[in-house]
């Protein structure tokens, strides 16, 4: 399995930007996919997580209304648009899979244990 994150960058408070994570070496659609980031010093966190339709997203509630997770299941890729960034989510964003084949576990299965990580991504925001 690999994963691929792309779409970092140096950018001001206020901006926006889309980090994407292409998979390979699974049956995408089987997957519930993670963002997750890890700022300087501190401990790697949850971002947002989706199930494996796309029917199900969660987000951890620094980012609420301002981050947006998506999935193309035909491509292998998620997404995180990224919206209103503030400097305190500057970070290495990494993106993260696990098994998702019923669709029906709790919520919070959605927010840890993923089996598989991507590198990271850097995104810095300026304030």
């Amino acid at each position: 399995v690999q994963l691929q994150a792309s779409g970092g960058g140096l950018l001001q408070a206020g901006g926006s930007l889309r980090l994407s994570c292409a998979g390979s070496g699974l049956t995408f659609g089987s997957y519930a996919m993670g963002w997750f980031r890890q700022a300087p010093g501190k401990e790697r966190e949850f971002v947002a997580s989706i199930g494996w339709s796309g029917s199900r997203t969660f987000y951890a509630d620094s980012v609420k209304g301002r981050f947006a997770i998506s999935r193309d299941n035909a491509k292998n890729w998620v997404y995180l648009q990224m919206n209103n960034l503030k400097p305190e989510d500057t970070a290495v964003y990494y993106c993260a899979a696990k098994t998702d084949l019923s669709g029906y576990y709790t919520n919070d299965y959605y927010y840890t244990d993923f089996r598989y990580w991507g590198q990271g991504t850097q995104v810095t925001v300026s304030s």
